[in-house]
């Protein structure tokens, strides 16, 4: 069941992406073109246009991504003591396709690195705690070695301890993190005197931090969200355009109204 709606989920986030219907769009103008109907081509191509125009103009997307990433408080971790937190957790989907360290035998991250950059910096910090990273892929056919694979390969070249180290190389999604690391954080996570675990710090992106916590929630772990690549500033770039910009908003916005819609249908959040 698992496994359904992971392929159901990523099939409905291609269909509703803005970018993805303008081949669409120009397919059927062209249909229409050679069925010699040429007011409904032009009207196709209109659409595909104004698809564009939604897709490229950056405050279209911005507004809707920056309240998205708005919703979850950061985290002063200065204010933050040694004691107060019982481990660690960086959530997959910084690291690019197993195949790639495979063929070329070098980790690639994408553009949400900070993912990988904050935990580095939080585990020099903290040596003395355990930390947890979670993934393997969110392909639907996944290649190479598994993203927790790539980030144990990261941490031996940054030279940092495996002493408290565990890494959690089955989940596809955000609901399987949580499940998978459950037993771990249980067993391994610092506890208070009362033999309570501490809450531990969950690191991943800010427009993926609210799913996150309300799955972590819902799975009963108490986590210290910590924010990281932000995709959008105070203000809006009210003049700026650019597709790939654009596209890569559109992409992680609908992706996480996707998740937490299916989440919420099916009890997970």
């Amino acid at each position: 069941m698992d496994t359904i709606f992971f392929i159901l989920s990523k099939v409905v986030q291609f269909c509703i992406e803005p970018l993805n219907w303008v081949p669409i769009l120009i397919f059927l103008a062209l249909l229409f073109l050679s069925l010699r109907k040429p007011h409904l081509c032009k009207r196709f191509l209109i659409l595909a246009l104004l698809d564009l125009a939604l897709v490229g103009w950056l405050p279209a997307s911005e507004v809707f991504l920056s309240a998205l990433e708005n919703t979850v408080t950061k985290t002063e971790i200065a204010k933050l003591a040694n004691n107060d937190v019982g481990g660690i957790i960086i959530l997959g989907g910084a690291i690019e396709d197993g195949e790639i360290i495979g063929d070329r035998g070098e980790v690639s991250l994408r553009s949400s690195a900070e993912r990988v950059t904050k935990a580095f910096e939080l585990i020099r910090k903290n040596p003395n705690i355990p930390f947890i990273f979670s993934g393997y892929s969110g392909r639907i056919t996944p290649r190479g070695v598994s993203e927790a694979d790539a980030f144990k390969q990261l941490i031996q070249e940054q030279g940092l301890s495996e002493q408290n180290a565990h890494y959690e190389n089955q989940s596809r999604n955000t609901y399987e993190n949580a499940l998978h690391k459950k037993p771990v954080i249980e067993e391994f996570g610092l506890k208070t005197d009362a033999g309570q675990l501490k809450p531990w710090l969950l690191i991943t992106s800010a427009s993926h931090m609210y799913r996150s916590t309300k799955i972590f929630e819902k799975q009963g772990l108490d986590v210290i969200p910590i924010l990281v690549d932000y995709q959008t500033a105070n203000s809006l770039q009210w003049t700026m355009f650019d597709l790939v910009d654009g596209a890569h908003n559109w992409n992680i916005l609908v992706h996480e109204i996707v998740g937490l819609f299916a989440y919420w249908i099916t009890g997970k959040i």
